[in-house]
């Protein structure tokens, strides 16, 4: 839980809204009205092999405004992407960060 936090708020600018445990085992980041719940489990969710297979195989999708901003945000801030700032085929642009612990999150936003 602490390095999911660290990653959220020092990586892509979230803030903890709240954590829960001792150690913590759930809580929550937000910014931008956008909030994500995270919760500690000692295996993985989702089977590697199906995310291997299925390349966008996302954990959420936020939608935002200001989408090539935020990428050069992420970007200066040294966030790998799984997945580069792109058009997609039904007219949106997105781009993919996976966190540290592989969950997958596209941030969508209006073509320019």
């Amino acid at each position: 839980m602490d390095r999911a936090c660290a990653f959220y708020t020092q990586k892509l600018g979230f803030t903890v809204m709240f954590t829960y445990g001792e150690p913590a085992f759930y809580g929550q980041v937000g910014r931008d009205g956008a909030c994500l719940n995270l919760r500690h489990v000692d295996f993985p969710v989702i089977d590697q092999e199906v995310r291997q297979r299925e390349e966008d195989l996302l954990s959420a999708t936020i939608l935002v405004t200001n989408l090539k901003s935020l990428y050069e945000e992420f970007r200066q801030n040294g966030v790998a992407f799984a997945q580069a700032l792109r058009k997609e085929s039904w007219g949106a642009q997105t781009f993919i960060v996976a966190d540290p612990d592989g969950n997958l999150l596209c941030f969508c936003g209006q073509a320019e």
